[in-house]
């Protein structure tokens, strides 16, 4: 098993109260939590802000939960880049989209216990629609998809509705987007429209 910061001994019991605290300091709260099943991807939206990154963090700390996230290749170079893997972080090289898929599916089928985090809009930035990598790659591993909403305005993040892909990716997509509508992340100007 890969050593993360989410399965080290002490610390990952340690963290877990620290962040219980500091979430109720600054008034954020964790409501739900992640299903017992051991292979889903995760989907957290709206994602708007660089603070994004420290919920996130915060979130799965509360969980206690194992899980790798994809990062742009970036992070992954230099004197932090230990830190990245450490938290879980899977580099990908976003100019290019062949092959994403297969690889997160592969280390998937690798693993007896796989738990994907993906932001949907794909960056921070304001982006027109969400990117569908998140949903070929449970299509491909044959795995559920669990919803994580951030709730600017209530300062929550919401946790654990779990959506089996179909057969149709149009409706599925539609119907995952309606979980989130009403949802309003930090930074409400850098959403996109849930049409």
């Amino acid at each position: 098993m890969k050593i993360t910061i989410f399965n080290t001994p002490f610390l990952s019991y340690f963290l877990h109260l620290l962040t219980r605290a500091i979430l109720g300091l600054i008034g954020w709260k964790v409501e739900g939590r992640f299903p017992d099943l051991p292979k889903f991807v995760v989907i957290a939206a709206p994602h708007t802000s660089n603070w994004d990154f420290l919920l996130f963090l915060a979130t799965i700390f509360h969980l206690r939960a194992n899980v790798r996230f994809m990062g742009k290749a970036e992070l992954f170079r230099g004197p932090f880049a230990w830190f990245f893997y450490w938290c879980g972080g899977i580099p990908v090289d976003r100019s290019k989209s062949t092959g994403l898929v297969e690889q997160m599916v592969s280390a998937c089928e690798a693993s007896k216990k796989f738990i994907l985090v993906i932001a949907p809009e794909g960056t921070r930035k304001h982006v027109r629609e969400w990117k569908m990598g998140f949903y070929h790659i449970a299509k491909s591993a044959d795995i559920p998809i669990v919803l994580v909403a951030v709730d600017g305005i209530r300062r929550k993040v919401l946790v654990g509705q779990v959506f089996q892909p179909g057969q149709d990716a149009e409706a599925d997509l539609k119907a995952i987007k309606q979980y989130y509508a009403g949802m309003t992340g930090v930074k409400p100007r850098k959403e996109i429209p849930l049409e």
